[in-house]
């Protein structure tokens, strides 16, 4: 029997970053999609992450600190 070592659980999915698929992006956002792929290609928006050939997802946490980080007003 191989035994792993407690330090070498998995995370738990509560512990785990959620992932934003673009729907959810473009929604918390308010952004258009092109907008989105427009602005990481001018690396002013958060990079997503590959979750398969074709599918790609954003870190909840980068979306939100990028989010949070916009002006609340316009001047």
């Amino acid at each position: 029997m191989n035994h792993a070592e407690p330090s070498a659980q998995p995370q738990t999915l509560e512990a785990m970053p959620r992932l934003l698929r673009l729907p959810a992006v473009l929604q918390a956002t308010g952004l258009a999609r092109s907008t989105v792929y427009r602005m990481m290609a001018e690396h002013t928006f958060p990079a997503p992450v590959k979750l398969a050939k074709r599918a790609v997802g954003w870190r909840h946490d980068d979306v939100r600190q990028w989010t949070n980080g916009r002006p609340t007003t316009s001047r």
